[in-house]
């Protein structure tokens, strides 16, 4: 008897994903109901995520473009601190990762890619160059007149972190993402002080903590089963 094939998406994969996208979607109806441009990238971003945490190439491809619709949305508020991050850093480093990945499938298994690990002496690496980054941009996005200029540079700090780990295959990318998801919900709140509108980008980012956190508890599951199958 042929033996029936497993469906890519488990349930819980499938609520979270489309459970996301609804809730983005009522916020935009609610909040908005004019940036489609947001209401696009919020859609697209929560997308990836979902392939990410699945280890999926295909994931760094739709954020790729998140990052660049996401930055055109920052500009519009003088967020140059997100604008520069995502231009500068977050986007390239996601076309770098797409090439790490689909450079390292697992097995055969092209969609899904091979778990990295780093060591202790390569994370004391990432956190000087991390430190020298974030002081680096402060200077830089100070002399913008960035809005919010401390959460901004928080930002970048968490956003480098999780470029990089993203880019060396290590399951606490989506750690370090979900802390950058917690800066920029503080900085869309103080937007949408001024500009209600901004509500539906906070609960955009709202659910892309939840799918992060998912991504990590997923990617540690993956790291334990190639483990196994070593």
């Amino acid at each position: 008897m042929k033996e029936l094939k497993r469906p890519y998406f488990s349930r819980g994969e499938l609520a979270l994903w489309l459970g996301s996208l609804g809730l983005i979607l009522f916020s935009f109806l609610v909040f908005d109901r004019s940036s489609y441009l947001s209401l696009a990238a919020s859609l697209i971003g929560a997308t990836s995520l979902i392939f990410c945490a699945k280890g999926n190439p295909f994931g760094q491809m739709l954020m790729i473009i998140f990052g660049l619709l996401y930055a055109i949305i920052s500009f519009s508020f003088r967020y140059y601190g997100e604008v520069i991050t995502y231009l500068g850093m977050t986007t390239p480093m996601a076309v770098f990762s797409l090439v790490s990945w689909l450079r390292h499938p697992y097995g055969k298994d092209k969609t899904q890619v091979k778990v990295g690990r780093v060591s202790a002496k390569e994370t004391v690496f990432m956190l000087v160059l991390t430190a020298v980054v974030s002081v680096a941009f402060y200077f830089i996005l100070n002399a913008f007149g960035t809005s919010n200029l401390v959460p901004s540079v928080i930002s970048v700090t968490t956003s480098f972190m999780a470029a990089y780990l993203t880019f060396r295959r290590s399951p606490y990318f989506a750690l370090a993402y979900a802390a950058n998801d917690v800066i920029l919900i503080v900085l869309w709140v103080l937007a949408s002080m001024s500009d209600i509108s901004y509500i539906s980008v906070v609960i955009c980012f709202a659910t892309f903590l939840v799918n992060d956190l998912y991504g990590f508890i997923n990617w540690k599951r993956i790291q334990r089963l190639q483990a196994c199958n070593i």
